[in-house]
């Protein structure tokens, strides 16, 4: 499985199937966010993993939607509070797993470049800088900011 630990409770790869749940399990990995368009083998979804589809392509003329980063991020930081680890995959593990990941670590406090910086260091495919990939995860940790400053929650 191609797969790349970015924090203790954040991974990226490429795509899994059904084969690679028992290695999902030994990371500690208790949701896996699925950023394409095609369904996930149905295996990734069994107990004790959820599965998150967010339906996505990889395109410049195509962004990737706030809602679906802001999806994303709120069904993590629970998981990540509880101890447990996320999997974010697409494709080739290169640009909308990604963006989810660094809309992830935006939600936990980085800021968007950090986020960039430690996903390029940690995951050799990776591709956060491409610009409609960097444009997307800067604009949703502005959103984000101020979409925290007002909400009630």
């Amino acid at each position: 499985m191609d797969i790349s630990r970015i924090t203790g409770y954040l991974y990226i790869s490429a795509w899994p199937d059904g084969r690679d749940v028992a290695a999902l399990h030994a990371l500690n990995i208790r949701l896996v966010i699925s950023m394409t368009w095609r369904p996930p083998d149905r295996r990734l979804s069994q107990s004790p993993l959820q599965l998150l589809r967010i339906r996505t392509l990889d395109s410049p003329v195509t962004p990737i939607p706030l809602s679906g980063l802001q999806q994303g991020v709120e069904a993590a930081l629970p998981v990540i509070q509880a101890g447990d680890a996320i999997l974010s995959h697409c494709r080739y593990g290169r640009h909308r797993s990604v963006a989810m990941a660094a809309a992830i670590l935006i939600g936990m406090g980085f800021t968007a470049d950090d986020a960039m910086a430690l996903i390029s260091e940690r995951r050799q495919a990776a591709d956060p800088y491409i610009f409609y990939i960097r444009r997307r995860i800067r604009i949703f940790e502005t959103w984000w900011r101020d979409f925290q400053q007002t909400d009630p929650a």
